[in-house]
């Protein structure tokens, strides 16, 4: 069982102050609304990711980190497998799981809307940037 710390209390980040030190990957953009950088979290980072109409993170992967996420709204795609070939897509009201040390690419299917959703990991946002590649190369994704 774990030990009660009293000098720990909770605390709340405000809309619009979270701190901007968390890890990208393109135009996958994080905000982290719990994290080891500024609350007195130890084993969970727990943030909103946005990414505009058309936009996409590069390739990378999340390191020992386990990845949860909801779809607050948009329809988001993720791909992977030998050279991203396999991919689920993703829509309002979906969670997604993504493995430790899977290489991914984030993308927002619409040309129109903005994706939305939240994500925790285990135990930080560790995020693994790796080589680009073409847009063309990701089946059924489109710039805005």
């Amino acid at each position: 069982m774990s030990e009660l710390r009293l000098d720990v209390k909770p605390m709340v980040t405000k809309a619009g102050e979270e701190p901007g030190n968390t890890a990208q990957s393109g135009g996958a953009v994080r905000v982290s609304g719990v994290s080891i950088q500024h609350t007195p979290a130890t084993k969970i980072w727990f943030g909103r990711v946005s990414n505009d109409p058309g936009y996409r993170s590069f390739p990378h992967h999340h390191g020992e980190a386990e990845t949860g996420g909801y779809v607050l709204k948009g329809h988001g795609r993720i791909y992977f497998g030998e050279h991203f070939s396999e991919f689920v897509d993703m829509f309002e009201g979906d969670w997604v799981f993504v493995p430790p040390f899977m290489p991914h690419v984030e993308v927002n299917m619409s040309t129109t809307d903005e994706l939305v959703w939240l994500t925790t990991r285990t135990p930080d946002n560790i995020v693994v940037n790796l080589p680009d590649v073409d847009d063309s190369t990701l089946e059924g994704y489109r710039r805005a």
